[in-house]
């Protein structure tokens, strides 16, 4: 049951474009930004939401890591591919312009793909390939991210935790769609639980002596420092649980979105030079679309789909389990429980919103400070 207090959407949403404004995010970059942190807690997804606003966004402004206004450079071109240079401004910006390109693509050619580089973090990829699903299309993108996973049989953290991730449009009232990271866990689920106060569970992050951690605050600065590392999805550090596997894909989306944009990869995304100081981060992001219509039309496709997802479902279940899901489903029924109700925030958050206010002095009463 939830316990957290809910922040209106609408309110947050204002909040956070007010914030974005502040420094020096243009007004329909900072809308855009602040719909894409507000469809992680539409999903359920708080470890890329209102939880990361401050300290992956609004500090890396600060900081000088982040630049707020994105200068978007198309590098080359053709009838189905295209190549942006995102300059370090909002990675969100830079991949909604090249959604919109490669949707327009799509329709035109059956398919279309993009790649961008010396980008920032763009929130959750799934909001990407919901994009082209929304469309009847088949999105799937993938995105490189600081040294966090390290290969199987290793101990360094030397890839990121790259998603790699689909939407699909089915005949359901929601996408089919995939949106997970590389690793056992993501990157910003650590940064969740520390905030909350919880200890990470144990296999997920491994140090350099081969041993499992679980101090989720003490995870995140031995990242930092590169003495720990995430497992990939599977396990490790060994191969006895397939962890290969997750290694596997985490190369494939590391090679993609550094490769066919001719991007920085690995080591040289961490933010920091060889010298100890903070440096831009240089992300790479890759993007296909596909028309099913090119292929034997969409309401084949969506209706197969669709009837996939729901054999899938009708299932037999586990002993002690009531319900099987498909992917997109949770999300879904997220929503229709938050949707009346706002954005939960945890103390740790709470804080954070109120610092801002305060230090911009902002006309905002929260919810939680009235109670």
């Amino acid at each position: 049951m939830e316990t957290r207090p809910y922040v209106p959407w609408e309110l947050m949403g204002n909040f956070m474009i007010d914030v974005f404004k502040a420094y020096g995010v243009p007004e329909e970059d900072a809308k855009l930004c602040a719909d894409v942190l507000l469809e992680s807690d539409r999903r359920g997804i708080e470890s890329h939401g209102s939880n990361r606003f401050k300290p992956i966004y609004i500090d890396r402004i600060v900081k000088g890591t982040l630049l707020p206004k994105t200068e978007l450079e198309i590098v080359k071109e053709t009838p189905t591919t295209v190549v942006m240079d995102a300059h370090d401004g909002m990675g969100m910006v830079a991949s909604h312009a090249m959604m919109k390109k490669l949707i327009e693509k799509a329709k035109k050619c059956g398919m279309a793909g993009g790649a961008i580089r010396n980008s920032t973090h763009y929130g959750i990829a799934g909001y990407w390939t919901d994009m082209a699903a929304n469309e009847g299309l088949i999105g799937i993108t993938g995105t490189n991210a600081r040294p966090s996973i390290a290969p199987t049989f290793g101990v360094e953290n030397m890839l990121g935790t790259n998603p790699l991730t689909f939407s699909m449009p089915t005949d359901e009232d929601f996408n089919f769609c995939l949106d997970c990271a590389t690793s056992t866990v993501q990157r910003g689920k650590i940064e969740f639980y520390a905030r909350s106060g919880k200890d990470t569970p144990a296999g997920m992050v491994v140090t350099h002596d081969g041993k499992t951690i679980t101090d989720s605050a003490e995870i995140l600065k031995m990242l930092t420092q590169g003495t720990a590392a995430l497992t990939p999805l599977g396990g490790g550090p060994g191969d006895e649980t397939a962890g290969y596997k997750g290694y596997g894909y985490a190369t494939v989306v590391e090679i993609l979105s550094s490769a066919l944009a001719g991007g920085e990869f690995m080591k040289s995304l961490s933010g920091v030079s060889p010298e100890g100081n903070s440096q831009m981060y240089h992300l790479g992001h890759f993007f296909f679309v596909i028309d099913p219509e090119a292929f034997m039309g969409l309401e084949t496709f969506k209706k197969i789909a669709g009837e996939i997802c729901r054999q899938l479902r009708a299932s037999q279940k586990a002993p002690g389990y009531e319900r099987i899901y498909t992917a997109g489903e949770k999300e879904y029924l997220v929503w229709q429980e938050r949707k009346d109700k706002g954005v939960p925030v945890g103390e740790a958050v709470q804080k954070e919103l109120v610092a801002l206010r305060d230090k911009l002095d902002l006309p905002y009463v929260f919810p939680f400070e009235e109670q």
